[in-house]
């Protein structure tokens, strides 16, 4: 009787492990809105990897925030909470080398940030991030970033004198715009339209998917193209969570993440166009800016970037050369 009952206890056993192994759920968390880039790329992802996976495990997407703001999401990647987030700005705050990406115009086009991923990312910035136990997978795009407010279009920099502007949480983005002459505060994405509409902020940057995602564009008068800096985003794992994920597991969801990268990268180039539109087309006053005026006004960021932080001009010297190419 006793055999029996430890044999049968042994097959329920058995049974509950299978099951929990085909209901492994893998929580994929991000701050972008519903139609942003970041949710459309990490759904795309979700789908591909999912359908490799086969019910070994399934990554669902939970976005606009849900599992927390952009630091939150790496202090539970590291707790092993969050099985994966998509950092962008915020990994600067992590390791001061990531604010090479922070740097003004320092990435020209998409073939130019391949080049830069390829003989620049994976050897110098990759490593920094998993020395804090971060995991990259795969580099994709958060994109171009340009300047709202609701006082003036931003022409040059002197147009920035004194306005209150959000910017991510990441301390060169915010050294950036104070050389400009801007006030910027950083704040987590999911408070900033209320910030908008309530005029304790006068203006926000970023790329055009968050802004439309964000409806921004209900809230702010002025959009100007400045293109100031072009953000990659980073499919990003805790390291020892990862460790812990069956090797063909694993081997699938990193295959599948730079795989998804040049879905990313098309979807981006799609999005510039019709989003711009639609953004006029909701009442938005668009003006180019004098990028000579802030590539000019920059250099002070870049000189302070390559002192103050170790090995950090050999990365930009780097990057740049990789633009002639």
């Amino acid at each position: 009787m006793k055999l029996t009952r430890l044999i049968a206890a042994l097959v329920l056993a058995a049974g509950f492990a299978a099951g929990a192994q085909a209901q492994m759920e893998l929580k994929f968390g991000h701050v972008g809105g519903p139609g942003s880039l970041f949710e459309l790329s990490a759904q795309e992802f979700a789908k591909r990897a999912n359908e490799k996976l086969k019910g070994k495990a399934t990554v669902v997407v939970y976005g606009s925030s849900q599992l927390g703001g952009d630091k939150e999401l790496l202090q539970k990647l590291k707790l092993g909470t969050v099985d994966f987030a998509l950092p962008s700005t915020v990994m600067s705050s992590e390791s001061d080398l990531f604010g090479v990406f922070e740097m003004p115009y320092l990435v020209k086009d998409r073939d130019h940030m391949k080049r830069i991923e390829k003989e620049v990312f994976w050897s110098k910035l990759a490593p920094a991030a998993e020395a804090k136990g971060l995991r990259i997978l795969a580099v994709w795009e958060n994109g171009y970033r340009h300047i709202t407010n609701n006082k003036q279009p931003i022409k040059t920099p002197q147009d920035l004198q004194g306005i209150k502007l959000r910017v991510p949480e990441g301390k060169w983005r915010v050294k950036m715009f104070q050389t400009y002459g801007a006030n910027p505060s950083p704040m987590k994405l999911s408070e900033v339209f209320v910030a908008l509409q309530t005029g304790v902020m006068d203006g926000q940057e970023n790329p055009f998917t968050q802004i439309f995602s964000s409806k921004f564009q209900e809230v702010q008068k002025y959009l100007s193209l400045t293109g100031h800096v072009y953000t990659p985003a980073y499919i990003t794992t805790g390291k020892k969570r990862w460790e812990k994920l069956p090797a063909d597991v694993r081997k699938v969801l990193e295959e599948t993440a730079k795989e998804t990268q040049a879905y990313v990268y098309e979807t981006a180039a799609r999005l510039d166009g019709e989003l711009l539109d639609k953004m006029k087309a909701a009442g938005m006053q668009v003006n180019e800016a004098d990028k000579d005026a802030f590539v000019k006004a920059s250099k002070p960021v870049y000189d302070e970037f390559g002192k103050e932080v170790k090995g950090a001009k050999e990365l930009i010297d780097r990057s740049l050369a990789l633009a002639k190419k």
